[in-house]
């Protein structure tokens, strides 16, 4: 087919969105298909088969952003004449939608309450995120693709979306770069360049940090496993107002902020288990990419991931439980139960590579194509 993949930013390495475009786009070119990437940032592509588009939106504001980047997605992909559209952003023209963000409303009914909830429903910020959700998500023939069925289940619940438009598809994830392998001299490198000994390593990753949960982490530490344990926290977040948060605890000492991290795979490999008590996640790749690397995931019932990783680490619990994550610690402290959870984890992130999921990417789109053809519909 000769396809366009729609994402703000094709960069790889800038995040989970952009790193899931690039691999996509890639494995679809390898596969035999033309793929035209329409995007407002980004390089030209040296991927053969991958031709880069870069469309012209403003950059400041985000509410006019992302409401530009719709519009011109959508000239640009009209004017294409593409077998088919595949959107990872909430844009309003195309076959196959990733919702790759969840649900927005149910996002801000996690994050926050009251007052706090109402104003940001109001905002010009949010009112154009759920405003592009209602387009991404019409159509006859559109199809979404959820990353778990819990967004699948959010999705149905507040905009009506039904089955037969929808569809679960995990992430994919590298598993050459994240792999087990890699911890016996990469990985115990970088623990002695980030003074870590024999005791345990607790790696929280992922910008956002209020959302993600790092107060729990925080509070999890001080509660729970061994006192020796460390927490290492990568992500672009300021750290001053966490670093704050660990003193008051009892833990700065504890607590390695590492800023914004390109090294994933070496962080995976020193460290002995990830910690995401996340307030809300459609599926935080990262866990599939620790679970890669042969590690336990502790994560929350709120992580569409969790679905994916049910015994490979603690049960999946409820976000705001900081003790209930400190019991989560307790239980990762013990070598034998680590090494069980990680052998299972990379089991299961074994199904999951990207060559899996672009084949089943390229099947569902062959089959959204038939199925729009034999109705007379349009191409997007």
């Amino acid at each position: 087919m000769r396809l366009a993949l729609v994402v703000e930013r094709f960069e790889p390495g800038a995040g989970g969105v952009e790193n899931a475009a690039f691999s996509i786009a890639r494995g679809l070119a390898r596969a035999g298909d033309r793929v035209v990437v329409l995007a407002r940032r980004g390089a030209a592509s040296a991927l053969p088969g991958v031709e880069f588009q870069r469309l012209a939106v403003p950059s400041a504001w985000q509410p006019l952003r992302v409401l530009a980047f719709s519009r011109a997605a959508a000239r640009a992909a009209r004017r294409g004449g593409y077998d088919l559209v595949y959107s990872l952003a909430r844009t309003e023209h195309q076959d196959v939608y990733r919702a790759g963000a969840g649900s927005h409303l149910d996002y801000l009914e996690r994050r926050y309450a009251g007052a706090a909830l109402r104003l940001r429903r109001l905002s010009p910020r949010h009112a154009a995120l759920l405003t592009l959700e209602r387009r991404a998500l019409g159509g006859a023939t559109r199809v979404v693709e959820c990353r778990s069925e819990m967004v699948r289940a959010e999705l149905a619940r507040r905009h009506g979306l039904p089955a037969s438009r929808s569809v679960c598809l995990p992430g994919g994830v590298d598993l050459e770069a994240f792999h087990p392998a890699r911890r016996a001299a990469e990985g115990a490198a970088l623990r002695r360049a980030l003074g870590a000994g024999a005791e345990p390593v607790w790696l929280f990753a992922g910008s956002g940090f209020a959302r993600k949960g790092l107060d729990v982490a925080l509070r999890a530490l001080a509660a729970g496993g061994p006192r020796a344990a460390r927490l290492w926290v990568a992500g672009a977040d300021p750290p001053d107002p966490w670093r704050r948060l660990a003193r008051r605890l009892g833990v700065e000492e504890r607590v390695r902020f590492l800023g914004f991290r390109r090294d994933l795979p070496a962080l995976c490999a020193a460290a002995d288990a990830l910690v995401l008590p996340t307030r809300y996640d459609a599926f935080a790749n990262v866990c599939l990419e620790a679970a890669a690397a042969g590690l336990p995931v502790a994560t929350s019932r709120a992580n569409g991931a969790a679905e994916l990783l049910l015994g490979c680490g603690p049960a999946p619990l409820e976000p705001e439980d900081a003790s209930g994550f400190a019991a989560a610690l307790d239980a990762l402290s013990e070598r034998t139960a680590r090494e069980r959870w990680g052998e299972a984890a990379r089991a299961v992130a074994e199904r999951h590579g990207w060559d899996t999921h672009v084949a089943a990417l390229r099947a569902l789109f062959a089959r959204v194509r038939a199925e729009r053809d034999a109705a007379g519909a349009p191409a997007a």
